[in-house]
């Protein structure tokens, strides 16, 4: 399938969750390789945008914190041990959890950006939405260009194996549109994350990435279920006419 290599999928996967969870440096590192990343801020105020090439492009949205990174204070902590076991992936040591809230998603963010999508990877999203909520108030120009450039803005960091949600920020054309691609159910509109912040003008989505108790020590990721929402995406984010979707 196009947009990743799938032999080495959960080795990419493997490698965010092996980040120290307690620092989102090694995250923006990786995503600093790609040619035109655009990073800005420091600590829990920051970002990194990668701009899209295709004409009719989708935003793609992940974040670097953890729950676990205020453990730390600024020591990104010790390396982190992960281990497969029966089709789930868990932290060794589980005094803390695994951090698949979000890295799970950043490594989705990662298998698909060669599909010609802008990335948006975000700080401080465990803090109240600080890196996001800094980018729409002092950031004019990539604000503006996340509302007025993309067809809608998906987010890769939803708990379960089948959850969507759109919070206060889909309407119930673009609920259907999102139920009919992916199959997936909405529980809920309550609760918050990152796009509630972005999506002023333009619709946008939250997808399951298969992980459970997140921001406890038995954090856990399922595997079949983080495959199942990369595979939709890729085929989803490779049609050639994806429609656009304004909040009102």
């Amino acid at each position: 399938m196009k947009g990743y290599d799938g032999d080495n999928h959960i080795d990419v996967l493997r490698s965010f969750l092996e980040i120290p969870l307690g620092s989102a440096d090694g995250v923006f590192d990786r995503f600093l390789e790609i040619p035109g990343a655009i990073y800005r801020g420091e600590g829990l105020e920051r970002f990194l945008y990668i701009r899209g090439a295709r004409s009719n492009k989708v935003l793609l949205v992940a974040h670097a914190d953890t729950y676990w990174d205020r453990e730390y204070g600024d020591d990104p902590g010790p390396a982190h041990e992960i281990k497969i076991e029966n089709g789930e992936i868990r932290a060794v040591d589980d005094q803390f959890g695994l951090g698949a809230d979000d890295r799970a998603g950043c490594a989705m963010l990662w298998l698909l950006k060669d599909l010609g999508h802008s990335l948006l990877v975000t700080n401080g999203e465990e803090h109240g939405q600080q890196g996001s909520s800094w980018l729409m108030s002092d950031n004019k120009d990539i604000a503006e260009e996340i509302n007025q450039d993309h067809q809608f803005v998906i987010e890769f960091d939803r708990r379960n194996g089948r959850d969507f949600k759109c919070y206060d920020v889909g309407t119930d054309k673009f609920r259907s549109y999102v139920t009919d691609k992916t199959g997936y159910t909405e529980p809920d509109r309550g609760s918050t994350t990152d796009i509630r912040t972005l999506c002023r003008e333009v619709t946008g989505v939250n997808l399951s990435v298969g992980y459970y108790n997140e921001h406890g020590n038995q954090e856990h990721l399922n595997i079949a279920e983080w495959e199942h929402t990369l595979n939709l995406c890729c085929r989803w984010m490779t049609e050639r006419e994806l429609p656009g979707f304004r909040k009102n």
